[in-house]
């Protein structure tokens, strides 16, 4: 749906749809401050130019004259324009870099907003038709303020050049600006035409394949461990090589492209180097003009022919910019749009967490997977969800937590604050001890209760030990301020305890528990249940060893046919 609305769109209406929320609103005053000074100081750098390109003249037509004072006087101004110049560039290359990471800053903040709210980050995931969104929030937004604003500026530029060399150069020669319009024209369209569109393409394609070549070696990395102990290096490996191979191939393409490009933007410049001589010799041979002049009207010549024909050198970044638009474009039109409607399972905060003829369909409707399923877990009571793999079990939690909500009835839940998920593989954040065992939310404890809960769940020798055994050269601090790559550090068995704990510091109204024990023994899921018991927490399990049996009041079996059967224990 995004794709075919942004296909029949402009790169100019995908630009400005990016562009419009955060320059269409109010910017702020230092923002206006830099953008205004930005353009002052490329008005006044651009002058100095023009001023400099007719002092050159002037320089040229007093060595030709042999006249000596003309020659310093013309020295004089010359190198004052160039010690006003100088500054001036270099403060204007700074405003522009400064306003560049505003603009950046703006816009991830934004998308960033946007990639997180109503769980859209996890909707995406979902989907093929948004290819690696974290590379376009993370290396597009910057490429795309990068050259945009080097573009922009550039445009300007050029339109300030045009107008101050098109009167140097109508004085001149009106025939010479006439001959150079046509040119530049002429030459825009062949550019645009003839190599725009396949170059855009070919841009596009290069980054999708670039980053699911960087998305394949991350995933390896995460996967790691279990990638060694099934001896799949050699799989790894083939696999990377053709993705790699198809960088490679499109890159071929785009190199081959660039070069029919190079070729044409040599060209193009070369004959606007030599253009100004041919039309210009008959008047300097007849001494109708001095030899100054020439190099005045190449130069103006040169620059308005740049300016006209911005499209074609500029060409290898417009389509990389354009590339990057599209890329952009296409993910903001994928978080704003809404999912397409279908009925929904209705969510109503209260207590105590019921079902009320839910049935539940995976996020497509295209397979039912429970069927008017009603039940209650009233407030310190705890149900056990069993059947077989596949028939909806973990399904039926995320419709609990509003991450799946095709299909019909109601779930009455607590607010979100007093609901606690509890996944298989617990999600391991970066940063210390603490913020770990207080994820997601930082809620106040004592360093005493930390500890005491590390101990209650057996990992109070990520204390004592201290974390900096050498395992891992990016460990630092120690005790509860530890900081270490979790997820590696930690074994399965150790995440499930460490959620325990977060748990037990969160003390929600409800828990749901997704196999959150299924790399314990029994003894340590035993442990953990009766310290889960010991809290006023309702909770709802899902697991396969009948040992979870003991620790709740209901049990909740789930089969193939969509039906269910609900059992006291």
């Amino acid at each position: 749906m995004a794709q075919s609305k942004t296909s029949r769109s402009t790169w100019w209406q995908q630009f400005w749809r990016i562009v419009q929320p955060d320059w269409g609103s109010r910017p702020s005053r230092r923002t206006i401050g830099l953008l205004l000074g930005l353009i002052l100081l490329s008005v006044g750098s651009n002058s100095f130019l023009i001023w400099e390109t007719v002092q050159r003249g002037e320089l040229l037509s007093a060595l030709a004259a042999q006249d000596t004072s003309r020659f310093v006087r013309a020295i004089g101004i010359f190198l004052g324009i160039i010690a006003a110049s100088v500054p001036l560039l270099s403060f204007k290359s700074y405003v522009q870099d400064r306003l560049g990471l505003q603009w950046r800053y703006w816009l991830t903040e934004r998308f960033m907003h946007q990639y997180f709210a109503n769980q859209t980050f996890y909707q995406l995931s979902a989907q093929t038709k948004i290819d690696n969104p974290d590379q376009r929030i993370s290396e597009d937004i910057r490429s795309f303020t990068q050259q945009s604003l080097s573009l922009l500026v550039i445009s300007f530029d050029s339109i300030v050049q045009l107008v101050g060399f098109a009167g140097v150069l109508w004085i001149i020669s009106k025939s010479l600006l006439v001959i150079l319009l046509t040119y530049a024209i002429v030459g825009t369209g062949i550019a645009t035409f003839l190599f725009g569109r396949i170059l855009v393409r070919i841009n596009v394609e290069q980054l999708k394949r670039e980053a699911d070549f960087r998305f394949g070696l991350i995933r390896i990395r995460e996967n790691a461990e279990s990638i060694a102990l099934y001896r799949g290096q050699h799989r790894e490996l083939n696999a990377m090589q053709q993705r790699f191979l198809q960088v490679i191939q499109n890159f071929n393409r785009l190199i081959r492209w660039q070069f029919n490009l190079t070729i044409f933007q040599n060209s193009y410049q070369y004959v606007t180097f030599i253009l100004p001589f041919i039309v210009l010799a008959p008047r300097i041979f007849s001494g109708e003009l001095e030899i100054g002049v020439v190099s005045q009207s190449q130069a103006a010549f040169e620059r308005i022919g740049l300016a006209l024909g911005l499209v074609i050198t500029q060409f290898d970044q417009l389509t990389a910019l354009a590339a990057s638009i599209d890329r952009l474009d296409h993910l903001q039109t994928a978080i704003r749009t809404p999912r397409p409607p279908t009925q929904q399972i209705q969510i109503l905060e209260g207590t105590p967490l019921a079902f009320q003829q839910v049935t539940l369909y995976v996020p497509d409707g295209s397979r039912r997977l429970i069927e008017d399923l009603s039940t209650a877990v009233l407030p310190g009571s705890a149900l056990l969800i069993m059947g077989e793999s596949g028939v909806g079990k973990s399904s039926l939690l995320r419709a609990v937590a509003g991450l799946w909500s095709t299909g019909s009835g109601c779930i009455i839940r607590p607010a979100t604050p007093n609901l606690l998920f509890l996944p298989q593989r617990p999600y391991m954040i970066w940063g210390s001890l603490r913020q770990q065992l207080l994820y997601p939310r930082l809620s106040p404890h004592s360093d005493q209760q930390l500890m005491q809960i590390l101990q209650q769940v057996n990992l109070s020798h990520l204390i004592s030990d201290g974390l900096n055994d050498g395992l891992n050269d990016e460990t630092t601090s120690t005790g509860l301020d530890s900081i270490t790559d979790w997820a590696k550090r930690l074994s399965l068995g150790e995440q499930q305890r460490l959620a325990f704990a977060r748990l037990l510091l969160a003390q929600p109204l409800y828990a749901l528990l997704d196999e959150a024990t299924s790399a314990l023994d029994i003894a340590q899921e035993a442990r953990l249940y009766t310290l889960l018991q010991t809290t006023s927490i309702s909770f709802i399990s899902i697991g396969h060893r009948s040992t979870l049996l003991n620790y709740h009041q209901q049990v909740l079996y789930l089969k193939r046919d969509q039906t269910w059967r609900l059992q006291k224990i």
